[in-house]
């Protein structure tokens, strides 16, 4: 089985987790190819396209022509350091989350969380006077609202949940959460600050996640449909070709009753002359299937 198999294979049987960090590599290597062949042809305006058609705009006016984004952003990332700390913190507390709530409750948070990061990301960058001078130009791409969603949600769900550190020993996760929230999201808030305010927006969604699992309500359950609906339509249809027969008169019924009665009687008649071996191959399993019947 070659490496390819192997990628497929394991993207197949593996978990909402797996399939989620496969995506986002997947997506950054079609990127980074994409920058290549732009190098290569002396065009770096290539991969800047191929991002803009994937990353989310802070101006509404850009984002109505392309609502798709603010799905794709989430999946998106340029730098390898992005994609590389975005991917092992989603792996390790992915993981922490899989040992308490299920594969489909992951995915609704990485995606409304996302969408929450961007939703809060346009409209700060649209209501805020800071904002004014970059928001024509301005966008965002990255899985950190939605990582930071799931972190969040770990942390509410189980914060008494203790995880061993390099240096700092037995530290319990709403502690290393909240850290990782103020380093990531409040500390230098005017470098990459729309990149902080997803952060921002991504925490808030995985804490009222939790609060609604905890009262009974999913608020994933809506977007679960929606990736259920489309399951459905994409998943390839069966070639068994069903038919009816309509069903048979008396007349039509007696007529072929006699007519494979005497089949019977013409097959044994030509037993009693020649023996056994003197019937053809299709006379053979005729027999068969009507000792099958009778028995």
């Amino acid at each position: 089985m070659g490496i390819w198999d192997d990628i497929k294979k394991t993207f197949r049987e593996g978990t909402n987790l797996i399939k989620l960090i496969y995506l986002n590599i997947g997506v950054f290597i079609l990127i980074t190819l994409v920058a290549i062949f732009g190098f290569l042809i002396k065009d770096p305006l290539i991969a800047e396209k191929a991002l803009n058609l994937f990353s989310v705009p802070s101006q509404l006016s850009s984002f109505a022509l392309k609502p798709w984004t603010i799905i794709t952003y989430m999946f998106v990332h340029q730098d390898i350091w992005h994609i590389l700390f975005n991917m092992l913190w989603l792996y390790w507390f992915g993981g922490i989350f899989l040992e308490y709530l299920d594969q489909r409750k992951l995915v609704a948070v990485y995606l409304l969380g996302g969408i929450s990061g961007a939703l809060l990301y346009m409209i700060s960058f649209n209501v805020f006077p800071a904002f004014s001078g970059v928001v024509s130009e301005s966008v965002a791409i990255g899985a950190s609202a939605s990582v930071m969603a799931i972190v969040i949600a770990v942390a509410a769900y189980v914060p008494n949940y203790t995880v061993n550190l390099f240096l700092l020993g037995r530290v319990k996760i709403k502690y290393l959460a909240l850290g990782i929230f103020i380093l990531t999201s409040i500390m230098d808030f005017s470098v990459n600050s729309g990149g902080k305010l997803a952060h921002i927006g991504g925490a808030f969604f995985g804490y009222f996640y939790i609060l609604g699992v905890r009262q009974g309500h999913d608020l994933g359950s809506g977007i679960n449909r929606v990736i259920d609906y489309l399951a459905t339509l994409l998943k390839p249809r069966s070639k068994i070709k069903v038919t009816h027969r309509k069903p048979a008169d008396e007349y039509e019924y007696n007529k072929t009753k006699v007519e494979h009665q005497t089949k019977i009687n013409t097959i044994l008649d030509k037993i009693s002359k020649g023996g056994y071996d003197s019937l053809t191959k299709e006379e053979k399993d005729t027999l068969f299937r009507e000792s099958q019947k009778k028995n």
